[in-house]
């Protein structure tokens, strides 16, 4: 058999709407597959410079793809209490 040329897989959770927009996403940049969308999203973001490091106390629920209410600099306490 041969070998995988990624062979790690990454499992995520996302809410209708969520995928709803990388689906969106993927169609309007005519990306061949939803993996290689989530893959140059990630490259994106890993290359984007000004997001804050979550606080302590941040929840993975915080951080939703669509939601307004993403931990900033103005309302970080917001999200470590």
């Amino acid at each position: 058999m041969a070998e995988l040329e990624r062979p790690q897989r990454l499992q995520i959770m996302l809410t209708e709407g969520e995928l709803a927009a990388v689906e969106n996403w993927r169609f309007e940049k005519r990306m061949p597959s939803r993996s290689a969308a989530v893959r140059e999203l990630l490259r994106r973001g890993l290359a984007a410079e000004g997001f804050l490091t979550a606080g302590t106390g941040v929840k993975s629920q915080d951080f939703g793809v669509l939601s307004p209410d993403l931990p900033t600099e103005e309302n970080l306490d917001h999200f470590n209490t």
